[in-house]
């Protein structure tokens, strides 16, 4: 209620209660205020009752929602079923129109002061995770494959004689089909192998460039965020190898900003020499439902030309998701899940390290992965499918996210045949086990992952025979016993 409404009050409830409940409401609104006027993440997270008086405050500025609004258009707003009405606070116009995605909707003040807000928002977060110099940065309703590929487009019409984008391997396949999605001839640069780790082979690059021609290339793709055993990125080196060769670079940064090792290659790639644009995800690094992405750079010019090549309105959802998250935690909230998340880097590798020994195998040495870690499993690669089996073990149990990665496998994607997929090389000597941890990951998660990869691993040497050189394991302790089912 404004304020004559809380003097009408007044009338009718006692003036000490009302002006009570008017104190109160100025705490909300003084909260709204700070954020509009500084366009950053709150320090400390909102109530839920502060966010909902928020976004229902915006949803009354669209017109879908104004009292006796007459529409006679194509596209008004309208929404047949309640419970969808419920799930989008009434926001339901969207974001940008037909020519851009960034651009204010006449019919949609508070649909667009959302999205303007989600960006200046999300923008902070970056800075606070390491990026400072970043310059501009926008949500997009893709994932990280299709927003890759709205880069490489937005690039065309830069180097329109361009064919060719470099790309250190990554065996992702949507890392792929984003430069071919696009028309483009991805050329993978193998990696090479320093000890257990997977690096960018710099000599190799350089070596494509000279045979190709600097004016052929679109666009360096590097990578930071992968799973163990590659590593990051080169990424400062490659930064001034595009530089010095007026070459544009693209980094995939898909879970990357929940880490401080990541975040900072990135600000020193810039520092010391180029990068275009990074791309990341918002599910992976913001726990949000899949569906969104994040694309920044350092010139603000560039970043704006991408998310106008983006055709159409775009769905305001991933916008609304990511910034009701980013209140709810505030950036002390933020920090305090990316700090857990590095302890239990820690603890996971601990974990997983003493596991291996029991089984004869060892935790991989990759100490430039500040993410995903690997453990060998030599031991069941004479055993036929036992591999393969433990996979499946792990998923049936409700293990997730733990990756078995055999030795030799084959993959085309696209007309191209990648040997050894899934590592990252032609030739990796181990097959190996990937778990990671991830932004969110619990004790208990690595307590339960363990505990069950423990039994499975026992289960496949009692099937092979080779359960005699299994050594007593060590207690778990502080563990709590659960179920493995």
């Amino acid at each position: 209620m404004n304020g004559e409404n809380f003097c009408l009050s007044e009338k009718i409830v006692s003036s000490s209660y009302v002006r009570q409940g008017s104190q109160a409401r100025r705490g909300h609104e003084q909260l709204i205020r700070v954020l509009l006027e500084q366009g950053k993440c709150p320090e400390e997270g909102w109530s839920e009752a502060t966010i909902e008086l928020f976004l229902n405050e915006l949803a009354v500025m669209d017109s879908n929602n104004f009292l006796g609004n007459c529409g006679v258009g194509e596209r008004e707003g309208r929404v047949a079923s309640s419970l969808v009405a419920k799930r989008h606070y009434r926001l339901i116009h969207g974001i940008g129109r037909s020519g851009d995605i960034a651009a204010i909707q006449p019919k949609a003040a508070g649909s667009s002061l959302l999205n303007k807000l989600t960006n200046s928002v999300v923008l902070d977060i970056l800075k606070l995770a390491g990026v400072r110099s970043a310059a501009s940065c926008f949500v997009v309703p893709m994932a990280t494959g299709m927003s890759l590929t709205l880069c490489f487009l937005t690039l065309r019409h830069r180097r329109p004689g361009a064919r060719y984008i470099i790309w250190p391997r990554i065996d992702q396949k949507s890392c792929f089909k984003s430069m071919v999605t696009a028309g483009f001839e991805p050329v993978v640069i193998e990696n090479v192998l320093e000890g257990d780790e997977l690096r960018t082979n710099l000599e190799a690059v350089q070596r494509k460039i000279d045979e190709l021609g600097a004016e052929n290339i679109l666009c360096l793709h590097s990578t930071t965020s992968c799973f163990a055993p590659r590593i990051p990125d080169r990424l400062e080196e490659l930064a001034v190898i595009c530089a010095k060769h007026n070459i544009p670079h693209v980094v995939n940064n898909a879970y990357g900003i929940q880490s401080s090792k990541c975040m900072h290659l990135i600000q020193q790639g810039a520092r010391v020499g180029r990068i275009d644009a990074f791309v990341q995800s918002l599910d992976k690094n913001f726990m949000v439902p899949v569906g969104g992405a994040i694309i920044a750079g350092f010139d603000e010019d560039f970043v704006e030309e991408i998310s106008k090549m983006y055709p159409g309105r775009a769905s305001a959802s991933p916008s609304l998701d990511v910034l009701i998250t980013l209140l709810t935690l505030g950036a002390s909230g933020y920090r305090k899940l990316l700090s857990e998340r590095k302890e239990l880097f820690c603890h996971l590798s601990q974990e997983l390290s003493a596991l291996a020994q029991q089984y004869g195998e060892r935790l991989l040495h990759t100490p430039h992965n500040p993410i995903s870690l690997a453990m060998s499993l030599s031991s069941l690669q004479t055993h036929g499918g036992a591999i393969t089996q433990l996979g499946s073990m792990l998923f049936t149990r409700q293990v997730s996210g733990a990756r078995v990665v055999q030795m030799g496998v084959e993959q085309t994607i696209s007309g191209h045949t990648f040997r050894g997929f899934m590592s990252h090389s032609e030739s990796y000597p181990y097959p190996y086990l990937n778990a990671a941890s991830a932004i969110g990951i619990t004790c208990d998660d690595v307590a339960l992952c363990i505990k069950r990869l423990d039994k499975c691993l026992k289960s496949l040497r009692r099937e092979t025979g080779d359960s005699e050189h299994v050594t007593d394991p060590a207690p778990l302790t502080g563990l709590e016993e659960q179920s493995a089912a």
